[in-house]
């Protein structure tokens, strides 16, 4: 994704993104947001399918509402 997307294209998304769509919302890099969630600091809710995380997108919207 090469473009961070808008608040009202983000609220389309499904219920879960991976970490490369949600990095792509914050503007960051998905190895930092690797690191963040490593580290236990995203804030927002992140949920573990398998190996593989996933960012529940309601969260995020809300977090990028409040910041």
């Amino acid at each position: 994704m090469s473009m961070q997307p808008t608040l009202d294209e983000i609220r389309t998304w499904a219920a879960t993104v991976d970490v490369c769509k949600a990095a792509a919302a914050l503007g960051i890099s998905k190895s930092h947001l690797y690191e963040l969630i490593k580290r236990g600091q995203a804030s927002f809710r992140i949920e573990l399918f398998g190996n593989r995380y996933r960012v529940i997108t309601a969260s995020l919207l809300r977090y990028l509402e409040e910041g």
